[in-house]
């Protein structure tokens, strides 16, 4: 790629060139999604400079009114953040930048830019793997410094949408057992991924199949790895239930990247019995959000499974929705999935979509202090007790007015 191409691909940096001392070296994952011709609102680059990372770190964050975070003071790391990127300096390892390139992890993330000479620096031939759209590792040594990138690499295949070299995929079968040494946090992110993405799907099942998710998931077996095969196509399955659709695709919470789809795929890997899934996921430090989703998805589906919702009394749809709530879209997908039709769901979805429908989305007619003003009641667990069958009476149809629920009430204790 010829100079003035590659100084067309970082036109939009944060702050001024001028700002780096020569030479510096912008290094990793920005130069190879530019070169891939990939763009991001939000850019995150790494830059790598001979001396004074740090200083020239705090001076563009102090001139751009940018914050700054000391990273690492030994190693000299700073990172200087800015409304729409994020850019870390880090001294260069070793006597030349070739050294440092060679401790990457990828060819691909071992090509490095010079803004001031315009030059791309690739002793390790990256571009030639990103041209064959190739995930070859720098060496086997690197894996194995941060097993990390053992999984990082069926990431990575996944997010560019590339090919594991075959001599790299052994070496990653080998090492396989390492994984098990790495900090759970840093696993779940990269599993996260893998479980949002629709490409992610297939590199889960090479991960398993080559050895990297068995320390994390001992219970997961052949069958597991079909479910989380159908999960895809069971959304797609759905596609005339547009809102189901979207809210599969919304996070668990604003705080948790997890998507409601990748809950269901989530669930496929762990065990099948409810307490084991829970030990499994707080193993890997899922939240009690995440967890809880997966396990209530685990104790509901028999539900689905033994009695299909046509059979379903009102008051056995009450309880089930009431125990579902905001993970019903997820135990839908496991549900098809395990087989059950769409029209046998059908009856559950159109209630869960209904905001009014009395069942899924039942409104009190009453609340309890109502309840014991009317019928001077002392505060106790007949109260509770009182109310649900009250909300059951209703969704029945047997009453509708307060006045009902009262005398329905009244009746019930003379009883």
């Amino acid at each position: 790629m010829s100079p003035s191409l590659l100084s067309q691909l970082f036109t939009d940096l944060p702050f001024g060139w001028e700002w780096l001392p020569q030479p510096s070296y912008l290094v990793g994952g920005a130069v190879r999604d530019r070169l891939l011709g990939r763009n991001s609102d939000y850019l995150d680059l790494d830059f790598v400079l001979p001396e004074k990372a740090v200083e020239t770190a705090r001076a563009i964050a102090k001139h751009y009114k940018a914050g700054f975070v000391l990273l690492d003071a030994q190693r000299q790391i700073a990172r200087v953040v800015f409304k729409n990127a994020t850019v870390d300096f880090a001294l260069q390892e070793g006597v030349a930048l070739e050294a440092d390139l060679q401790r990457r992890d990828f060819t691909i993330n071992a090509i490095a830019y010079n803004p001031h000479t315009q030059e791309l620096i690739d002793p390790l031939h990256g571009y030639t793997d990103l041209q064959q759209r190739l995930l070859r590792m720098v060496s086997p040594a690197n894996l194995q410094d941060d097993p990390l990138r053992l999984l990082r690499g069926y990431r990575q295949a996944a997010q560019l949408d590339f090919t594991l070299e075959p001599n790299t995929r052994s070496i990653i079968r080998q090492l396989a057992p390492l994984i098990g040494r790495v900090a759970a946090e840093r696993v779940r992110v990269e599993l996260g991924y893998l479980l949002n993405s629709d490409r992610g799907t297939a590199w889960l099942q090479a991960a398993w199949e080559d050895g990297l998710l068995a320390p994390w998931f001992p219970n997961m077996t052949r069958s597991h790895v079909e479910r989380l095969l159908k999960v895809n196509s069971a959304a797609a399955s759905l596609s005339s239930f547009s809102q189901l659709v979207r809210e599969l695709n919304q996070p668990v919470r604003n705080t948790i990247k997890t998507s409601w789809l990748g809950i269901a795929k989530l669930t496929c890997l762990v065990s099948t019995n409810s307490a084991t899934a829970e030990i499994e996921l707080d193993k890997l430090a899922y939240s009690r959000a995440e967890i809880k989703a997966v396990t209530t998805a685990l104790q509901l589906l028999p539900q689905l499974q033994a009695k299909s919702p046509g059979q379903m009394t009102l008051a056995e749809q009450y309880f089930f929705f009431r125990a579902a709530g905001v993970i019903f879209p997820a135990i839908v997908i496991l549900a098809v999935v395990q087989g059950t039709s769409i029209d046998l769901l059908s009856s559950l979805i159109h209630r869960y979509l209904n905001p009014k429908d009395p069942v899924a989305h039942p409104t009190p007619i009453l609340t309890g202090n109502d309840l014991m003003k009317a019928l001077k009641l002392s505060p106790s667990p007949l109260i509770g007790e009182m109310l649900l069958q009250i909300q059951l009476a209703q969704i029945e149809g047997k009453i509708s007015t307060v006045e009902e629920a009262i005398a329905f009430a009244a009746k019930r204790l003379d009883g």
